[in-house]
């Protein structure tokens, strides 16, 4: 049973193209395994979250990545009472859009579009679903429901959002999304600080040593050393993530269902017109997480090994922009025929537009590949 203020199917927004109810299944579930088949999903397995996908099998990829946002989204939405399976669909998909090598790639596919409207993962994410799948016969895209779709328009710049009808208008009215995008939004900053961290202590590239420096670890390190004195290793490491994701999940819960008690919303409407996003974390809770989000930033994500991974994933995407670019005759036909239809209607910006569907598209050893061809002359066979 789902809260009053729970998204229902049956009352969805509906979808772009009128489509007939699904049998068996709700419109939300259909948004799911729409998701999962889609190929913008299967690439995620070779896209990168922190690490380049080759550097090793056990770390994370955006694929799964998006699996744990939903393993942990659902748990707060079924615990609140909150649409399951828009939760899920919405974590599923809220990454389609991302480019290869992570940030990395999509800083760079950013810079590279400035002078064309920019590049923003979010942005592309719905692109994905709204134009660039091509399965079925009767629309383009996946034709999901506008609550899938808003809730993968996490963030929005105005000058966007005026573009994009009715999934962009909250961004206009500063009204919010609904429960289920708000704690999506949430499970993925809960996924991926935790995960990251583990893949950070497997490479050697942080320490237990300096995580201890962080407050919110190091509570939940003493209790698991204190509990378990004889446990060590990623036995140890595993142990303490797992009580740091359920703190911040139980956290979440507590918070949450309390600011929408005081709330008194009893309707999805409701919840729309709130100043702000009923699903948040503890004072205490934020201020942990957002000194555990500077610690990674300062000393995993600009570690030198993992800067200069970066650094050469920019010069990769930067130079196949460019490239196409300079001659779309290098793209695959597929492209060549986007860059016609989108050059009628947006002259260069569409052109632009369209190289950069194109390498935000690509897995990271699908990118590699591309850039050898092009650059690499000792691999060049004429």
């Amino acid at each position: 049973m789902t809260a009053s203020y729970a998204a229902q199917p049956e009352t969805t927004r509906g979808r772009r193209f009128p489509e007939a109810a699904p049998a068996y299944r709700s419109e939300f579930q259909r948004d799911r395994d729409r998701v999962i088949h889609s190929k913008a999903f299967r690439r995620l397995e070779y896209k990168t979250q922190v690490f380049v996908n080759h550097e090793g099998d056990l770390y994370r990829t955006r694929l799964t990545h998006s699996i744990e946002v939903a393993q942990i989204a659902r748990t707060v939405a079924r615990s609140m009472g909150l649409n399951e399976d828009l939760t899920e669909a919405i974590a599923l998909a809220h990454d389609l859009g991302h480019t290869p090598f992570g940030h990395a790639g999509q800083d760079e596919l950013n810079a590279c579009m400035q002078a064309y409207g920019g590049f923003e993962h979010n942005l592309q994410s719905l692109r994905v679903v709204d134009w660039l799948e091509d399965s079925y016969a009767e629309f383009a895209g996946l034709n999901l429901t506008f609550e899938t779709r808003e809730g993968i328009l996490k963030h929005c710049a105005v000058k966007h959002a005026q573009g994009l009808g009715e999934v962009g208008e909250r961004f206009l009215t500063k009204t919010q999304a609904s429960l289920e995008a708000q704690l999506t939004n949430l499970a993925d900053e809960i996924a991926y600080n935790n995960h990251d961290i583990e893949d950070g202590l497997r490479s050697g590239l942080i320490s237990l040593e300096q995580m201890q420096q962080v407050p919110i670890f190091a509570q939940q390190y003493a209790l698991v050393v204190q509990k378990y004195p004889q446990l060590e290793g990623r036995s140890l490491v595993r142990e303490t993530l797992r009580r740091l994701i359920s703190a911040m999940v139980v956290d979440l819960i507590e918070t949450s269902q309390a600011a929408i008690d005081a709330s008194r919303v009893q309707t999805l409407d409701e919840v729309r017109q709130q100043a702000k996003p009923l699903i948040q974390y503890s004072e205490a809770m934020w201020a942990a997480k957002n000194e555990l989000k500077r610690f990674l930033r300062e000393n995993l994500y600009f570690h030198p090994t993992v800067y200069r991974m970066s650094w050469r994933a920019q010069r990769v995407v930067r130079e196949l922009f460019n490239a196409y670019l300079q001659d779309s005759r290098l793209l695959p036909p597929k492209y060549q025929a986007f860059i016609k239809q989108y050059e009628q209607a947006a002259g260069e910006t569409g052109r632009a537009r369209a190289i950069a569907d194109y390498i935000a598209g690509m897995t990271d050893r699908y990118a590699l590949k591309q850039y050898a061809e092009l650059f690499d002359m000792d691999r060049v066979k004429f």
